[in-house]
């Protein structure tokens, strides 16, 4: 079972990095009415959060510049960025590594428990294969959200506003 997560983690990071890949960079800061947040949060909250995950469930080190929690951490907002966010091709890059990393995973690791349980909300995840499984359904709730916000986008652009 434990393999099943892998190779989903690993389908579902080249769903995302095809459907990033598709959205043209013009439209990853314009945040459409109803939106929180824009594509370029989605897409660097989705790198931040594998990056967090994979620490908490198999004690790996951050592969991400530390500047990356103020951006993508939950909470945080395109409008209160005070510096410039990576830009596409450094996202892309990082999700490229984060696929090959599962690789690295061991099948039986999934299966350990987690140092200590970890509340998320109502959540509660006591082994690293629920956790880690948790981060690919995380992943494909903010992919839905790129494609909406991608849409929307498109039609706002469309329209000639300008992005915000």
């Amino acid at each position: 079972m434990s393999q099943i997560i892998i190779d989903s983690a690993k389908t579902v990071r080249r769903l995302s990095m095809d459907a990033v890949e598709a959205i043209p960079e013009s439209l990853f800061d314009v945040r459409p009415v109803g939106f929180n947040n824009t594509i370029r949060w989605n897409v660097g909250h989705l790198v931040y959060w594998m990056d967090a995950y994979r620490s908490l469930c198999f004690s790996a080190e951050s592969a991400i510049p530390s500047a990356y929690a103020a951006f993508f951490n939950s909470g945080t907002k395109p409008a209160d960025w005070t510096a410039a966010p990576p830009d596409k091709e450094e996202l892309l890059d990082l999700m490229a590594r984060q696929l090959a990393s599962f690789d690295e995973i061991a099948p039986e690791r999934l299966n350990e428990p987690l140092p200590s349980p970890l509340q998320f909300g109502p959540l509660t995840f006591r082994l690293a294969g629920e956790l880690f499984n948790f981060g690919l359904m995380h992943e494909s709730m903010h992919l839905a959200t790129c494609g909406s916000l991608a849409k929307a986008a498109s039609v706002r652009s469309a329209g000639g506003v300008s992005a915000s």
